[in-house]
């Protein structure tokens, strides 16, 4: 049922000079208006404290984006085609709550025959008459911490890093409402100004933000009320957010891109998985994007000890082929977890089949659904920002927490496959059980995990053939009644290992094979899926139907992932062969170009 809610004054921030704002769509970056406003902001920053502003009251830990949400949050102050999208999808999930000037005009424009037609029922949905400066509801709304990980939810807000009171007042306003309290970073000497574009973690301690977060708490920050080295933020991040000393994971900010948050370009899937934005060779923020994948590959492993698995994807091009800084920056990386389903922005079809198709691959069982963000008349990417940036969750007030290393590729078929995960609840655990299968579509089998103490629990799957391929997941079920899965969507998703042949890892085939080759017939972009020897250096080479070379389109190591990005859209149509080489032999396949 739709729930329509007027809040009282005490709950509406101050107007202060900027209150007609809301009536004016503002960009992702700075408004030119706004560049003198910024002072005045800064200086009633340091009188407002908004929020508890005593540091919570014992450990806390930052939700990861991918775990249970109640609500999301939006505000409906432009692009309502857009969020119109974003509704329909995201209150199949989950409350989905609107900050709006008027109730009335959200509902009749929901009802509309616009971007998809009327919603089936207002269910799931409430609306919020309040005020407000902008969309961009991922930089300027809290994040969501848990005592001792998994008690009391509160709200974690910073100081939003734009002259838009209103907007930096939204946690609170929101917060009132739903009954949570909100702690802020928002006075001095815990002052901190941050973004939530600019910041991701892994729900156990580690986060990643682009140098920007030092920018604007260091001597030449704008907003900012006192000034702090690296150490003063690494502390106010761990006392108030549960990020642990050496973990906060920061990188140099790009060139070209003008807002510096890293939701532009990468994402974490999980505690091991970055999806990371890929520019053809030696284009754009390409060359700074791989120097940080570089260093933080090479500096950091993931949580669990292990390095970051990699997963890339393309970067789109506007339609004349042109990237930052003389295009806009479209990017898949700007996609958001609400539940069960993934919302990511797409572009152009030649482009969006390949970016939609990798995130669905790697994150098996959910919804994945585009929604245009570049689109006439909803061109939001052209501002600087997409569905990331323009969403932003609430978790659960009574979270099952569910932490589990995915078992890798193994040569083992005589004993059985050990399987640990770290399992806490508020009220504690009842029972966890381990659910296995060779085959989805056959079922699950059951295998109760013991408790081995210090909240972790462990199980075994038994042993397999060479060439089986096994799917698994976990649930645990709380004291309380409570019952959680994990992967979240489980058991339409899994977590899956292959039993390799010993005699082919001592022996392996000569020479490199496509593992995959997609779209074909192809307009624009095509993933050549490459199996090879590790560390293998290739080259793949584009012929023409004559078998002459028309370019060398890649030559070096494969990427971790196996994905090599070839666009093809400057090629005339035709039928074009691409030739992969390796030391040890060649492999050919036929492509369609339309």
């Amino acid at each position: 049922m739709l729930r329509r809610l007027l809040l009282p004054a005490a709950l509406l921030a101050p107007a202060f000079v900027l209150v007609a704002q809301k009536q004016t769509p503002l960009p992702h970056t700075l408004a030119p208006h706004e560049h003198a406003l910024i002072r005045d902001y800064r200086d009633s920053r340091a009188t407002d404290g908004r929020g508890i502003t005593t540091p919570p009251p014992g450990p806390v830990r930052t939700m990861a984006e991918w775990e249970e949400i109640q609500s999301l949050v939006l505000c409906w102050a432009q692009y309502e085609g857009i969020l119109k999208q974003i509704v329909r999808h995201a209150k199949q999930e989950c409350e989905v709550i609107i900050v709006c000037d008027d109730a009335a005009d959200v509902t009749a424009y929901l009802n509309n025959s616009q971007y998809g037609g009327p919603l089936d029922n207002l269910d799931n949905i409430t609306l919020v008459e309040g005020p407000y400066n902008s969309i961009w509801s991922r930089d300027y709304f809290a994040e969501s911490i848990y005592l001792n990980e998994v008690d009391s939810l509160f709200l974690l807000d910073w100081i939003y890093n734009r002259p838009r009171p209103l907007d930096d007042a939204m946690s609170d306003l929101v917060g009132g409402f739903k009954g949570i309290p909100v702690y802020g970073t928002t006075a001095a000497p815990n002052d901190l100004v941050h973004t939530g574009g600019n910041f991701m973690c892994d729900g156990f301690g580690t986060a990643f933000s682009s140098w920007l977060v030092m920018d604007e708490n260091g001597p030449n920050g704008q907003f900012n009320q006192t000034v702090k080295n690296e150490a003063q933020v690494d502390a106010i991040m761990n006392t108030w957010m549960g990020i642990q000393p050496g973990r906060y994971i920061k990188m140099p900010t790009l060139p070209y891109d003008n807002i510096h948050h890293i939701d532009m370009h990468m994402k974490l899937l999980d505690e091991e998985h970055l999806l990371v934005g890929e520019f053809p060779l030696g284009l754009s923020d390409g060359p700074q994007i791989e120097s940080n994948l570089d260093d933080v590959t090479a500096t950091y492993n993931s949580v669990f000890g292990t390095p970051y698995e990699v997963i890339r994807v393309p970067m789109p091009p506007s339609t004349g082929g042109n990237y930052p800084p003389d295009a806009s920056y479209r990017t898949y990386a700007n996609n958001v977890f609400i539940n069960g389903t993934v919302l990511v922005p797409t572009y152009r079809t030649a482009y969006d089949t390949v970016g939609l198709r990798i995130l669905q691959e790697s994150l098996p069982g959910y919804k994945v659904v585009g929604i245009d963000c570049d689109d006439q008349g909803l061109n939001i990417i052209s501002a600087s920002g997409a569905i990331h940036c323009i969403t932003k969750g609430i978790g659960v007030s009574d979270p099952l927490l569910i932490r589990h290393q995915r078992l890798d590729d193994t040569y083992e078929t005589v004993d059985p496959y050990a399987v640990e995960a770290y399992i806490r609840h508020r009220t504690g655990i009842a029972s966890a059980q381990l659910y296995w299968t060779v085959d989805t579509a056959a079922g699950f089998a059951a295998v109760p995990l013991t408790d081995q103490g210090g909240d972790v629990w462990a199980g075994a799957i038994p042993a397999q053939p060479v060439g089986t391929r096994i799917f698994y997941y976990i649930e645990a079920t709380a004291n309380s009644g409570k019952v959680q899965v994990r992967p979240l969507v489980a058991p339409a998703g899994w977590w899956s290992f292959r039993v390799l042949d010993a005699n082919t890892a001592v022996n392996p085939v000569e020479g490199p094979s496509f593992a995959a080759l997609y779209p074909n017939p192809a307009t624009a972009i095509v993933v050549v899926g490459v199996e090879a020897g590790c560390d293998e250096r290739v080259e793949l080479r584009l012929l023409d139907a004559t078998g002459r070379l028309v370019r060398t389109l890649f030559h070096g190591r494969v990427p971790p992932d196996g994905r090599l990005f070839v666009d093809v859209a400057a090629l005339p149509v035709g039928v074009y062969r691409l030739e992969l080489l390796g030391a040890a032999g060649r492999s050919t396949r036929g492509l369609l170009k339309q």
